[in-house]
């Protein structure tokens, strides 16, 4: 598998060095070419090729490596555009970790759509950070309703206890789980299934769709929404190659961003309802809980501790953006009430 993923590696290093202004530009993105990321990066591609004479090449996970290996290959120019989670990004971007504060980001699906496009934080003060890594930021997007997927079952922080949670190799999301009474356990995504299996790991966290499409539910026996999140991307093109675009390509590359956003907005509706069925279909047996208010409230007590972290190592511009995106966020709730 890595002598594979070597070779394709220097295949796209070739073929980058080998003309800068290559017409098939690469994007590689973090899930599979069925999952909401692939959704986004079809229609993004189908944008791209309508309305140029350019060509997109896709590379789902595992065809190029772990997360960390594509964010390595967008910023050396290997690749032209990522899709990769704050989760990971945090770990370059520090103030992205602010994604992972329980509770601060709504359930409701038309407000949330909302703050991503509207949002100051994301559209003005995030940018720059990006560029210091050699990136741009072209856009961020919700994928669904973080779940919790256990052994045993969950109803209050006492029921984490001890409990080896998988989580992605981001500090923010740590102390979150072990704020929730979880032992927090960085593994990468390829050895999850594994680990649940052999008893590694005991528990781990993703939206319906991607628990479905992975048959996560086959090494677990309980789903459990406690309303704590909801799994945000962010797609990015390497810096010097849009900054070397004219600005009608960079125009036609927005074009086809925003339009691949609504699109998978609108695909997401009524999908993760759609995912658990599909899921309860396959394994009668398991058990999906949406806890109460009153469950949730221990739960949502965590929350101002960890935003607390997040304030101490989430970077220079930390208290600016959790404020801004708190206003953002109540920008985003009063339009959708009125």
């Amino acid at each position: 598998m890595k002598l594979s993923t070597t070779i394709a590696v220097s295949a796209l290093a070739i073929a980058a060095a080998s003309s800068a202004s290559a017409d098939t530009w690469r994007y590689a993105f973090e899930e599979a070419m069925d999952e909401v990321q692939g959704i986004f990066a079809q229609k993004f591609k189908e944008e791209v090729e309508a309305n140029s004479d350019h060509t997109i090449q896709l590379f789902p996970f595992g065809t190029l490596g772990e997360s960390a290996d594509i964010m390595e290959q967008a910023q050396s120019g290997i690749l032209q555009f990522v899709d990769q989670s704050p989760g990971f990004t945090g770990a370059l971007i520090p103030e992205a970790q602010v994604f992972f504060v329980p509770y601060l980001l709504p359930q409701d699906e038309e407000q949330l759509a909302t703050f991503f496009q509207e949002s100051k934080a994301i559209n003005e003060m995030f940018p720059p950070l990006y560029e210091e890594q050699g990136l741009e930021l072209l856009t961020m997007f919700p994928e669904g309703e973080v779940m919790m997927t256990t052994k045993e079952p969950v109803t209050s922080p006492e029921d984490l206890d001890e409990v080896k949670f998988r989580v992605m190799t981001n500090p923010l999301l740590v102390e979150s789980y072990q704020a929730f009474g979880a032992t927090p356990t960085p593994l990468p995504w390829g050895e999850v299934y594994g680990g649940l299996q052999t008893g590694i790991i005991q528990g781990q966290e993703n939206p319906a769709f991607f628990i479905e499409s992975t048959k996560m539910y086959e090494v677990t026996d309980y789903i459990t929404r406690a309303g704590h999140n909801n799994f945000t991307t962010a797609v990015m093109a390497n810096l010097d190659f849009y900054e070397g675009l004219s600005e009608e390509e960079q125009t036609m590359i927005q074009d086809a961003i925003d339009v691949a956003f609504d699109h998978i907005i609108e695909y997401q509706d009524g999908l993760t309802e759609e995912s658990l069925e599909k899921i309860k279909e396959a394994k009668p047996s398991i058990t999906i809980t949406t806890l109460s208010e009153e469950e949730r409230q221990p739960f949502m007590e965590t929350a101002d501790d960890v935003e607390q972290e997040f304030l101490e190592i989430g970077g220079d511009q930390a208290e600016a953006i959790l404020e801004q995106m708190k206003a953002d966020l109540e920008a985003a709730a009063s339009g959708s009430d009125s």
